[in-house]
């Protein structure tokens, strides 16, 4: 079975990316995009803690009740929630109720706050950028964990962060266009290399 599929619109995209509608439009028009803005960035490394040892298709279905529980991700807002807000978040079906996830989420809010009169979370983000690579052919060609995200789930993790290995932060790096992980071949992929180098002026590196 190959990696890449094209679809009836006739573009070839991940195969991951072509299973249904929700999948293809978090494909084409999210994932691996390149994210700069805290709220967004904080938001991507939540849904990335929150889908650990579960499925994504899980994440993106709940993702709209989630971002409401926790204020569209406002890290001002979130590090503000004390125990009577967790307690709610514990019964609320509209988010997945794990103490230690949902905690985590509290947390990392603080620690994103923390860092703006240092190296706010993009910059910190953005520097992790790995040197440029040849384009993956399949899934296997995929890592799940690089020394950059080693790296940087070691300085989240020295800066507050909670729920941060280095496979999430690898999984949160793809999401956020850090990496171009979508496959030669793969439509997005053209559009997610232009939509970097206009980031590379906002966060120049090697």
């Amino acid at each position: 079975m190959t990696d890449l599929i094209t679809g009836e619109d006739g573009k070839a995209r991940c195969r991951w990316g072509s299973t249904d509608e929700l999948f293809r439009d978090y494909h084409d028009g999210e994932w691996g995009w390149p994210v700069t803005d805290e709220r967004r960035l904080y938001e991507k490394l939540c849904l990335e803690c929150l889908q650990s040892g579960l499925s994504w298709a899980l994440i993106l279905r709940k993702r709209d009740g989630i971002r409401d529980a926790f204020a569209d991700f406002s890290p001002d807002a979130v590090a503000a929630f004390g125990r009577k807000e967790l307690d709610g978040l514990l019964k609320d079906p509209r988010v997945i109720r794990n103490r230690r996830k949902l905690e985590a989420i509290i947390q990392n809010a603080k620690a994103t706050v923390a860092m703006r009169n240092q190296k706010p979370l993009a910059e910190l983000v953005w520097s992790s950028r790995p040197p440029r690579r040849r384009a993956p052919r399949g899934y296997p060609d995929m890592p799940s964990v690089t020394d950059e995200s080693k790296q940087l789930a070691k300085e989240l993790k020295r800066q507050g962060f909670a729920f941060v290995g280095p496979t999430t932060v690898y999984s949160t790096m793809q999401a956020v266009g850090v990496v171009n992980d979508h496959l030669a071949g793969c439509f997005v992929r053209k559009e997610v290399e232009a939509a970097q180098r206009d980031v590379q002026r906002l966060f120049p590196s090697r």
